[in-house]
C-alpha cells in the first residue's frame, strides 16, 4: 500500500492505494452534504485515479445524508429504471431479494449508463459478503494490439433480461421472485460500443458485463467466444480489488471504468443490506465516435438530464 495526502480545506485527506490498477481507501473525511469544494475535488481526483474508493467509519450517514453527499459529486438518478417500489432516493441491495454475484457494470441496459455509484453498508452478515471490483480501463490497456483493434470495432447489445438460462419461477424464494419480476417488468435493450472512451478522463475502457445479450454481427457461438475472451481479461485478479465490509463503510466507484461482483459466501440465515445511489452519466461514445443506440425502452425517467456528464 502507498499513502499520499491531498489538501482539503483546513485538513488533509489521506489516500491509501490498495492496488496498482484499482482501489484506494480515503481517510480523514466525514461524508455529507456540507463538504467544502476542496474536499469534493480531492474525492473526485481520487476516484478518477483509483476507480473505486472506500471510506470507513461513516456511521453518521443516513439515506438523506448519503443523497446530499451524492449531489456534490453529480446528479443522482432515480433509484432504478424498473425497480421503483423501494423508494425515491436509493436502491436497497438486499440479500433477502437478490444477490449480485455476477460481474456487471450498473444498469448498462439503458443508453445513459450511470457515471458512478455510492454504496453504504447498513446490515452485514457475520462472515463473508465482500465485494470485488475490476478495472475495465486496466483490462483494455493490457490487451495486445490486435485484440485492442478487434474490440474497438465491436458493439454489444445489453438487456435487463440478462440470465436467459434461468426462469423467474425457478427461484424458490417469494421475495426473490417478486424482485426479479419487477426488475424485468419493462424491457430495455441498448447497443453499446465494446470499447468506450471515458467521458471525463478520456481513457478507453471495455464495456461488457452480465447484461450483455450478444455481440452484434456474429453468430451466437462467436458472440459467446468473443464475450468470454474480453470478459475474462477484465476479471483477471491483477485488475481487481476486494473489500471486506464493516458497518459504516461507504464505497464509491467509477461505473464507466469498472465492473463489480458481490461475493455470495454467506448462508441464508445471514442478512446483507447496502444502500446504493447512482449518478447520471452521458451516452457512451466509442473510439470511432459512434454513440450507443436504444433498441427498446425509454430511460428518460431514470436519468433525466443524464446526457450531460455528471
Amino acid at each position: 500500500m502507498s499513502l499520499h495526502e491531498a489538501p482539503a480545506g483546513d485538513t488533509a485527506i489521506q489516500v491509501v492505494r490498495l492496488g496498482a490498477h484499482i482501489g484506494a481507501r480515503i481517510d480523514g473525511v466525514r461524508l455529507g452534504g456540507d463538504l467544502d469544494r476542496a474536499t469534493v475535488a480531492a474525492i473526485r481526483a481520487a476516484l478518477a485515479e483509483h476507480k473505486v474508493i472506500f471510506f470507513r467509519g461513516q456511521h453518521h450517514l443516513t439515506e438523506d445524508g448519503q443523497y446530499a453527499f451524492a449531489e456534490l459529486l453529480g446528479t443522482p438518478t432515480t433509484p432504478h429504471p424498473t425497480v421503483t417500489s423501494a423508494g425515491a432516493k436509493s436502491l436497497a441491495i438486499d440479500s433477502h431479494q437478490t444477490r449480485s454475484n455476477v460481474w456487471h457494470t450498473d444498469v448498462t441496459f439503458v443508453d445513459r449508463v450511470p457515471a458512478a455509484s455510492i454504496l453504504r453498508a447498513e446490515a452485514l452478515p457475520s462472515y463473508g459478503g465482500s465485494t470485488t471490483w475490476a478495472s475495465t480501463v486496466a483490462a483494455y490497456a493490457a490487451l495486445p494490439a490486435p485484440l485492442r483493434q478487434l474490440a474497438e470495432g465491436l458493439r454489444a447489445r445489453h438487456s435487463n433480461r440478462y440470465d436467459y438460462a434461468a426462469d423467474i419461477e425457478d427461484t424458490p424464494d417469494d421475495l426473490a421472485r417478486a424482485y426479479r419480476r419487477e426488475f424485468e417488468s419493462s424491457y430495455f435493450e441498448t447497443e453499446h460500443p465494446v470499447v468506450e472512451v471515458h467521458p471525463q478522463t478520456g481513457e478507453k475502457a471495455l464495456l461488457l458485463g452480465c447484461f450483455v445479450k450478444e455481440i452484434v454481427g456474429v453468430s451466437t457461438s462467436e458472440s459467446r467466444a468473443l464475450f468470454r475472451l474480453f470478459q475474462d481479461r477484465i476479471t483477471r485478479l491483477e485488475h481487481t480489488t476486494r473489500w471486506d465490509w464493516s458497518l459504516g463503510d461507504v464505497a464509491i466507484w467509477d461505473n464507466r471504468a469498472t465492473q463489480h461482483y458481490a461475493v455470495d459466501d454467506y448462508d441464508g440465515r445471514e442478512h446483507r443490506r447496502l444502500t446504493r445511489i447512482t449518478l447520471a452519466g452521458p451516452v457512451p461514445v466509442g473510439v470511432d465516435g459512434a454513440t450507443s443506440t436504444v433498441i427498446a425502452g425509454d430511460a428518460g425517467a431514470y436519468a433525466t438530464g443524464g446526457r450531460r456528464a455528471a
